[in-house]
């Protein structure tokens, strides 16, 4: 992998660490903003739905937007867009002003990553893109656990403002270097705009997010939560049966037909989803079951993060050693052990076995995460990318999505977090069975392995 694409892969890694991390980290400032713009705590959850809903919107039109325009042209305009808002929101005087820079923001984050990792995906060869494709792990395992303290530390002992201001010299700089290791990817003769399947696919995923969101918020408003959820059950149908009879779709569900696709998109974003719960229910486990500070809690998520990065460096040398599919399954299998680790964690068990749980965890969430994102466009024909990568990007947003809703959920109906963690175990079964149909060859193409 020489000095350019590895470049190319750390710009797009640092562009989809300031989206998710600007995703996760209002939550624990919303007291101050709250305070410092007049209005309840409660209302300020409205900012951050507004940017997961502009994402979740927007992201299935990236694809066109670069084939038409170019992914260098389309990747700046989504940094500016993105660093001018992060300064708007950092400016904002009142909620309905916080509310739309948000919305401003997500339209920056939602072309950023999708056309970003695009043009890694197409640009570097199979045989390095395993490397490439770590580099653009990284900001999914750390954003989630840096956010939160980040957020909390940030609005308590300077001003929540700053949240928003860290991103103006990350945006410039990334700027900066998109003049130069973006390539001008774009199709020879762009596909005209699918705007039924667009407006379609919108308003589903528009629904769904928004549902999920009231599920998860701290004061759930069940009957909207539950009509939005059946709404978006309706739309998704109507939308897959437009997609499968439409000459230029939007984006291909045929794509679903390539084995190793399927396991990412299916498996891979409910392993997503669960394991996107774990951050969100610890501290809540430290806090209200232990009786810990927030600062406590804080610090013991921490080891998931020492769990994420401590393993790295042997992931890649663990898929080729023992084969995609078998660590693969290994890291779900093993997650789910974990997860019932959690479940009888106590306030009196030894901080050693805590932090081992945590840590372990950790590991296994890095290994997962890394083998799902690597073999998801193994086998893509080339001229499929674009889409393939468009409905991925989606997925991956309604999962993470779905994460959070679902331990917020569990947690609701079991009134109980060892009965929360127990069913986030269980359920790690159907993505289990998925990666154990894999053919043990799956992903040798890009792993090198014989």
């Amino acid at each position: 992998m020489d000095g350019r694409a590895r470049g190319l892969a750390l710009l797009v890694a640092g562009a989809f660490f300031m989206e998710i991390l600007d995703a996760t980290v209002i939550a624990p400032a919303a007291p101050h903003i709250a305070e410092d713009l007049g209005v309840e705590p409660v209302s300020v959850n409205v900012a951050i739905t507004a940017y997961l809903l502009t994402l979740a919107v927007l992201i299935p039109i990236s694809g066109w937007l670069t084939d038409r325009f170019g992914a260098r042209r389309v990747f700046a305009a989504a940094l500016v867009v993105f660093t001018v808002a992060s300064v708007g929101c950092a400016l904002a005087v009142s909620l309905p002003m916080l509310v739309g820079t948000r919305v401003l923001q997500g339209v920056g984050g939602a072309l950023m990553v999708p056309v970003g990792r695009l043009v890694v995906i197409r640009t570097t060869a199979k045989t390095d893109l395993v490397r490439a494709i770590a580099y653009l792990t990284w900001p999914a395992l750390a954003a989630p656990l840096i956010a939160p303290a980040l957020g909390g530390v940030l609005s308590t002992y300077a001003s929540w403002r700053l949240i928003f201001l860290i991103n103006v010299p990350l945006g410039i700089a990334a700027l900066v270097l998109a003049r130069r290791l973006v390539p001008d990817v774009r199709a020879d003769r762009p596909r005209p705009l699918d705007w039924r399947g667009f407006l379609l696919v919108a308003a589903s995923t528009a629904a769904l997010v928004a549902g999920l969101e009231l599920i998860a918020g701290q004061r759930p408003r069940w009957p909207l939560a539950i009509g939005l959820l059946v709404l978006a059950t309706a739309a998704l149908a109507v939308t897959t049966a437009y997609l499968r009879r439409s000459a230029h779709p939007l984006v291909d569900l045929g794509i679903f037909r390539v084995r190793t696709y399927r396991a990412t998109a299916v498996g891979g974003s409910l392993f997503r989803a669960i394991i996107t719960a774990i951050p969100f229910l610890l501290p809540l486990l430290f806090q209200l079951s232990f009786g810990w500070t927030a600062a406590q809690a804080g610090f013991l998520v921490i080891a998931l993060f020492a769990g994420n990065i401590g393993i790295k460096p042997a992931t890649t040398p663990l898929m080729r050693r023992f084969g995609i599919r078998t660590v693969m399954l290994g890291s779900v299998l093993a997650s789910a052990a974990c997860l019932a680790g959690i479940a009888f964690l106590e306030a009196g068990t030894p901080l050693v076995v805590t932090l081992a749980v945590l840590l372990l965890s950790g590991v296994f969430r890095s290994t997962g995460f890394t083998t799902y994102n690597t073999i998801a466009f193994a086998d893509v024909p080339p001229p499929r990318m674009t889409s393939a990568n468009t409905l991925m990007s989606t997925i991956q947003e309604l999962g993470a999505g779905l994460g959070v809703a679902l331990g917020a959920l569990l947690l609701r109906v079991g009134d109980s977090f060892r009965v929360a963690f127990i069913v986030l175990a269980i359920l790690l079964i159907f993505p289990a069975i998925e990666a154990f149909r894999l053919p043990r060859s799956a992903g040798n193409v890009i792993t090198g392995r014989a």
